[in-house]
């Protein structure tokens, strides 16, 4: 493993000028990541079913590919032990975390883009800074080292940005696209002395992205209520393929999340990717309003997780919760679609992307 600092990203050994890109979530994986949970704060008085949620998202993606878990001190360890260590495609690390959301503190896995020749593949990370979402829920420092810990422990080069990102602001079709929320990157919470022509920069040098399809907040609302991130794309639209997102779509005009969502397909409407061609949009529906202790809760089934083999796909009780598994079954067919019950999760504020992070093969075989 060799740390990368990029302070000059117009050097020829930055990342994406070294031909690895981000890639889309879809392409196979080498190995899932997650942390082990055991932040009650983040639960508050709904702690309790948790562990038992992790053990069920294990278990199913541990049936299709390894899953590496981060899992520090000891009642950390000895609960994940109890709970997962007997899955044979399980591996535990001694290393600590502040939380549990390990999409938005876990490094930026690259991979060698798909044109490059057999011999050229590699694989790399980016570590870009982590604040907890704005500095919202301190303290974050043991997340914030997640990156060089993770580098470390697949003896990965690792690239430094100085420069705070979370995973689940930006969505990668695998072909130099991403999308993107304005907000979570050059909003006034992060990185407010920069503008999106300098975040573009940043991710062409570090992800190999040509192109950045942004999303803008509609006025004071940045993402869908109950969000606490400022808007993370993973909660409002997703890649199914390289010219294909799913978009979260709300029907009543009388929901608070109406106007913000037909905005936001109205900017998918106009976007191009980065070959200059407009994207398909498939709508994906909204839940039922999910509460808890009187506050609305982020709900959403674009809160979905890609695996080798299987799509992890949100549950709320709701009517919708079969035509979204219909609808994302025609998006990756081949794949089974495995309904995971999220209303314990989502007290946190988040579903099971939040909590999942992908590590791509280098070939796409």
């Amino acid at each position: 493993m060799t740390d990368r600092p990029v302070s000059d990203l117009s050097r020829p050994d930055s990342p994406g000028q070294l031909g690895l890109q981000l890639a889309a979530e879809w392409q196979p994986h080498t190995a899932t990541w997650l942390a082990w949970p055991h932040n009650r704060d983040t639960w508050p008085g709904s702690f309790e079913p948790i562990p038992r949620v992790w053990t069920e998202l294990v278990e199913v993606i541990a049936a299709r590919e390894p899953v590496h878990i981060l899992a520090g001190t000891s009642p950390v360890m000895e609960e994940a032990e109890r709970c997962v260590g007997h899955l044979r495609e399980v591996t535990l690390h001694d290393v600590a975390t502040n939380d549990a959301w390990l999409r938005d503190s876990g490094p930026m896995f690259l991979r060698s883009g798909d044109d490059r020749p057999e011999k050229l593949l590699r694989a790399a990370v980016v570590d870009w800074e982590y604040d907890a979402w704005g500095g919202k829920y301190p303290p974050f420092d043991l997340d914030n080292a997640i990156p060089r810990r993770v580098a470390e422990l697949t003896d990965l080069d690792r690239y430094a940005t100085g420069v705070v990102l979370e995973g689940g602001a930006v969505e990668s079709n695998g072909r130099g696209s991403v999308l993107a929320g304005e907000s979570c990157l050059v909003g006034k919470r992060r990185n407010a002395a920069l503008a999106r022509a300098d975040f573009e920069r940043l991710l062409q040098d570090f992800a190999g992205v040509q192109q950045v399809i942004w999303i803008a907040p509609l006025g004071d609302q940045t993402g869908i209520v109950g969000d606490d991130t400022d808007g993370h794309i993973d909660q409002l639209a997703r890649f199914v393929a390289a010219d294909r997102v799913v978009v979260a779509a709300e029907e009543d005009p009388a929901d608070a999340n109406f106007d913000f969502l037909a905005n936001l397909w109205e900017q998918l409407t106009a976007a191009r990717d980065a070959q200059g061609n407009p994207l398909e949009l498939i709508r994906l529906p909204m839940p039922a309003a999910v509460t808890h202790q009187g506050e609305r809760l982020p709900a959403s089934y674009a809160n979905f997780y890609v695996a080798n083999d299987l799509v992890v796909v949100p549950q709320f009780d709701d009517p919708a919760d079969a035509v979204t598994k219909e609808i994302l079954g025609d998006c990756f067919p081949g794949r089974e679609m495995y309904g995971f019950d999220s209303r314990a999760l989502v007290r946190g504020l988040g579903g099971v992307h939040c909590v999942t992070l992908s590590q791509p093969a280098l070939s796409v075989d």
